[in-house]
């Protein structure tokens, strides 16, 4: 403590009548200066002398208490036993001080330990004048006084309160605090927003809370108490009752919060009779400034908000409302949102519909109402609570523990209402729909009196049916959109024993000649050998490639569980697996397809699923009937493409013509759709794409999870700058035509992940930007290989590779990366576009003059732990060795948590905080660089692979 005063007076020890306001960034190079006045010029003794003088004591105390502004009240109290004139510059400090913090700004923090009623006594008492005191949150508090125990209490610290006579205000979040304030201090404020700290569910029963009606307090934030009643309570601006159980028959008797402005009632356990919450309804339209409304799993009287706000509205009832939640609500009404968002239509901002209320006819309704919502911003389609979707508890479960007794059923919403929800809410910028299985055509959305033109964020989740071409044609036509978010969307391809049922289907129909209206997709003739084919139900794309032997047998499967194909495959009755008999009858082999559908089906399971399903299997057994001649012995045309076949979804192996299928179906056909197929001599494969397709000028950045895409493609997308892709199991590619200021991306869990591909492709965008790349594999890396392709590749950054092993997975390396990669490059492009610095080229050429290691790069390692697990890096980066091995400088700031041996490199622990600063460090490193002429690129890549879920089994991440 003494040393940090020393600190903080050094630059000042020349004016003492004045003390000029202190800035952090500039003591540490004030203290050096000062250094040198004070020394240069003396002799050895003089120097001596006067680093043994005491500065402190030599203050005033005015300066002194000047200076105990600055620091927390923790470092003050601790002064008193340095020294007597810091004790009596500590007890003139706090006789005037009128405000204190206990928790020195840091309100998520508790108050110092140590306290004790006698201690904390006498703390007060030194404070005669003091009127508010915050950060009263003391992490363990007695109920009780106990005899002969000197303990930290309730009663003791209302006694001290009690013994300042000044005092105003409190701030705590201690509930029998709170409630002994109210009781025996009902003249003293509760400070700032009021939060128990150990609210949970199911409720605790020592969590215990009597609101008193005269109780001084402006925002109550309840998680997890019992609460008798809520009370009339004047001066009560925000209530916010979470899980919180109200005891009384009665709890809304008495509600009247005539200032209140915000009221969030989520998944209370409250009386089950919907009548009594006619008090709490009509207690609300009562606050005339109330702003935000949310009623989640709230079981009021249906239509009974209609006839409230019916009475009131003339007098100001929920005119003022700017945000509408309902969300499980089980006896409300369309009627019921419809009159709050008809009388808050001038200053509404957000609506939250729960699914029951996501109907065509609400919209329609306020279409019908012409009225006008100008600061309309945001809607959420089939909201439900986030409890709800995280917990692990069924709805009896949640009943018995008090909460209303409900079931949601996905919202009924179809393309016709969505039209008429821009009509109504024209401008709309975030849109959020959540499992609504009736919308198809997005792109139908969009019509001349529904243009979405101020559309920034869109989030689908769960909304199964939505088309997928459609939705890339929707995207295309959104002229603001900048954020799309994807949440379980899109029907990932079927499994392998769906396969065999629409090869039948397809070789039928081929031999039928059904097919020639389908091949309207084509503009160009296609290659040698290759046949268009029908889109195949769902909107699933497919290719069959020949093959001449036996395909072997890889870990490359879109089932759910590989290991019981697996099996599934060594007991197959036919002997080899996925091999048909010549002598089994197709009929034979349609039933068998039936019983392999039930058996494993798609993602998601529908009727419309089931129908379809049906439906074609229905026809390949007309089909198949009509066509095969049973006297020919299999040896038909039908025969021909079909026996001894090869069905399967393992594509994209290593054959020669892969690559041009996958662009001639891309270049001759929709945008999200494209099916080639070749007829091979012996055998014929099976290729399901579903490629996403993004257009659109201004869209930034996409996020995916559990999505059924098997290629994404960013087609002209110029202000693109990230894509995120979470356990989406089937997606394998990545194309960028037109991105180029794409710098991030992150794949996690995503089991079928052509890693090299994706590499090689990111690689390929001309050096704009840097970038990273962050990768979670399911499956074990050749990392040999890998390194051996990027740095031998014609790619012109500086690359580095990071191979993390912490489980669970660690952030530090990953986030703190992104401080120091665009220093490097930084100091790269200064060099090159200032001091003239050659700069390093990378065309096939210079491939050619380094087939091997180092591949014309300064290729080094760095390894080092994190947490106890294990990480290196493989990289060609310039600088990084010299700038970590370097010593802190004037600008270094140790005022975050962490340092240099949890991370790769700390720039800020440095002080390398810029290019300018650095090129300090490495003048030297920059000269013998130069005389060698090895040149620098502009731009560099990291590439981070964590390798936590390599084994194949994700691993649970909050940070994911």
């Amino acid at each position: 403590t003494k040393r940090l005063i020393v600190m903080c007076l050094l630059p000042f020890l020349g004016e003492q009548s004045t003390v000029p306001d202190l800035k952090m960034g500039q003591r540490r190079r004030s203290t050096k200066t000062f250094k040198k006045q004070i020394v240069v010029g003396l002799p050895h003794t003089a120097v001596k002398t006067q680093e043994s003088r005491d500065f402190v004591n030599e203050l005033s105390h005015e300066v002194l208490c000047n200076i105990f502004r600055y620091l927390p009240m923790q470092n003050i109290m601790g002064m008193e036993c340095l020294s007597r004139k810091l004790r009596e510059a500590v007890t003139l400090y706090l006789r005037v001080l009128k405000v204190v913090d206990l928790c020195a700004g840091r309100w998520w923090e508790y108050m110092p330990s140590g306290f004790t009623d006698s201690s904390f006594l006498m703390l007060m008492k030194k404070m005669p004048d003091l009127e508010e005191l915050y950060g009263l949150h003391p992490r363990c508090l007695q109920r009780r006084r106990v005899r002969g125990y000197d303990s930290f209490s309730v009663p003791g610290v209302v006694d001290a309160l009690q013994s300042c006579p000044n005092l105003v205000g409190v701030e705590t979040s201690h509930l029998e605090l709170v409630e002994a304030v109210w009781k025996y201090m009902p003249q003293v404020h509760i400070l700032g927003k009021f939060r128990n700290r150990n609210g949970a569910f199911p409720i605790p029963s020592e969590n215990k809370l009597t609101i008193y009606a005269a109780a001084k307090i402006q925002t109550l934030h309840l998680v997890g108490v019992n609460v008798p009643e809520i009370p009339c309570i004047s001066m009560l601006r925000h209530l916010y009752l979470k899980w919180v159980r109200l005891t009384k028959p009665q709890p809304f008797k008495d509600f009247l919060c005539v200032s209140l402005r915000t009221f969030v009632m989520r998944n209370c356990a409250g009386p089950t009779n919907s009548l009594k919450y006619v008090p709490l309804v009509t207690g609300l339209a009562s606050a005339r400034n109330l702003e935000q409304l949310e009623l989640v799993r709230v079981p009021f009287l249906g239509g009974l908000i209609q006839h409230v706000v019916e009475d009131s509205w003339r007098s100001g009832g929920f005119r003022n409302l700017h945000t509408i939640v309902f969300g499980a609500c089980k006896n409300a009404l369309e009627v019921d949102l419809g009159y709050l968002i008809i009388t808050a239509a001038r200053r509404l901002h957000e609506v939250r519909v729960q699914p029951s209320l996501t109907k065509d006819g609400v919209f329609l309704a306020l279409k019908m109402a012409e009225l006008e919502f100008p600061q309309f911003e945001t809607l959420h389609l089939g909201f439900v609570d986030e409890f709800l979707l995280q917990c692990k508890m069924s709805n009896p479960e949640l009943v018995k523990y008090g909460l209303a007794d409900v079931i949601e059923n996905p919202g009924i919403i179809t393309d016709i209402g969505m039209k008429v929800v821009n009509e109504v809410f024209t401008s709309i910028k975030y849109l959020v729909i959540y499992n609504c299985p009736h919308l198809h055509s997005p792109h139908t959305w969009i019509t001349d009196f529904s243009r979405w033109s101020r559309l920034v964020d869109l989030t689908l989740i769960r909304c199964h049916a939505v088309k997928l071409e459609s939705f890339s044609q929707f995207i295309e036509m959104l002229p603001s959109l900048e954020f799309i978010c994807l949440d379980q969307m899109f029907r990932e391809p079927p499994k392998a024993s769906l396969t065999f049922t629409m090869f039948l289907i397809i070789t039928d129909r081929l031999v039928c000649g059904e097919l020639k209206s389908d091949f309207d997709y084509f503009s160009s003739s296609p290659p040698t050998g290759v046949l268009p084919t029908r889109l195949l139900p769902f909107g699933w794309l497919i290719f069959f490639s020949p093959v001449k032997q036996q395909p072997v047998r890889m870990r490359d499967s879109d089932s759910e569980d590989e290991e019981e194909q697996e099996k599934a495959h060594v007991h197959s009755p036919y002997g080899e697996p996925g091999a048909i008999p010549k002598k089994a009858s197709l009929e034979e082999q349609s039933n068998r397809s039936r019983e392999l559908i039930c058996e494993k089906g798609c993602q998601v399971t529908s009727e419309q699923i089931k129908a379809d399903i049906k439906a074609a299997t229905e026809t390949t057994d007309r089909g198949t009937s009509t066509n095969q001649d049973p006297g020919d012995g299999g040896t038909g045309a039908n025969s021909c493409i079909t026996r001894d076949c090869v069905c399967n979804i393992r594509w994209r192996e290593d054959s020669a013509n892969q690559e041009e299928l996958r662009g001639n179906a891309r270049q001759t056909s929709p945008p999200a759709l494209s099916s080639v197929a070749v007829q091979g001599e012996d055998h014929t494969r099976l290729f399901i794409l579903q490629v996403l397709t993004l257009k659109s000028q201004n869209l930034v950045g996409i996020t995916l999870t559990n999505c059924g895409i098997t290629d994404l493609v960013l087609k002209d997308c110029p202000k693109m700058m990230f894509v995120h892709a979470t356990r989406c199991r089937v997606l394998k590619h990545l194309q960028v035509e037109n991105a180029p200021i794409v710098n991030r991306f992150d794949y996690a869990q995503c089991k079928k992940l052509d890693i090299e591909q994706i590499l090689d492709h990111i690689l390929r965008i001309p050096p704009e930007r840097n970038r990273i790349i962050y990768m979670r594999p399911m499956k074990q890396i050749d990392s040999l290989s890998l390194e051996r392709k990027l740095f031998s590749g014609p790619y012109p950054y500086h690359i580095a590779i990071i191979h993390e092993f912490s489980r669970p997975p660690n952030v530090r390396n990953k986030v703190r990366v992104r401080s120091w990669m665009d220093t490097i490059a930084n100091i790269n492009q200064e060099l090159i576009k200032y001091e003239f610095f050659p700069e390093a080229t990378r065309t096939e050429e210079d491939v050619k003059k380094h087939p091997n290691y180092p591949w014309g790069r300064d290729i080094y390692t760095i390894e080092g732990m994190v947490d106890e697990a294990p990480y290196n890096m493989i990289t060609d980066f310039p600088w990084l060795r010299t700038l970590r091995a370097a010593k802190p400088n004037t600008y270094a700031r140790n005022d975050f948590e962490d340092d240099e041996s949890t991370t790769i490199y700390a720039p800020r622990l440095k002080g390398q905080l810029s290019a300018d600063i650095c090129m300090e460090t490495i003048g030297e490193e920059i000269s013998e660089r130069r005389q060698t002429r090895r040149g620098v690129f502009q731009r560099v890549v990291v590439v981070f692979i964590h390798y936590c879920d390599s084994h194949g089994e994700p691993m649970d991440d909050d940070f994911i």
